[in-house]
């Protein structure tokens, strides 16, 4: 197994004992990310500026693996608030082509930080 620990500043540094991704073979496990900027600033001021923000952080560590949305095949979106899904569901949908991923959304009692969504994904080269 050839593994290799995918880190950028361009994305929030992990805040516990996980890394950002791993690339395993040619499969890249993105841990969730929320609306934390890389400099540590949080906006939750809006369900899209969160989602928004989850997808540059997830767009920079799919550059530093060197791939993009266009590789992801799998994705798992957490909610604190199931009527959120739809607005989440637009503002995530406009950073794909074609082809969207498998996907999962659930509704969850609480999110890190207090935030509102949290997205995970998984891609492949």
């Amino acid at each position: 197994m050839d593994k290799k620990i995918i880190f950028t500043p361009n994305a929030p540094a992990p805040i516990g004992p996980y890394s950002q991704a791993v690339l395993v073979n040619n499969t890249l496990y993105c841990s969730g990310q929320i609306a934390l900027t890389s400099e540590g600033t949080l906006d939750t001021s809006s369900i899209e500026n969160e989602t928004k923000q989850i997808m540059a952080n997830i767009n920079e560590v799919l550059k530093a693996a060197g791939m993009n949305f266009g590789n992801i095949v799998k994705t798992s979106i957490f909610l604190t608030d199931m009527n959120d899904f739809a607005t989440v569901n637009e503002t995530y949908s406009k950073f794909f082509d074609k082809d969207f991923p498998a996907r999962e959304t659930v509704q969850v009692s609480a999110l890190p930080k207090g935030v509102h969504v949290e997205i995970s994904v998984i891609a492949v080269k």
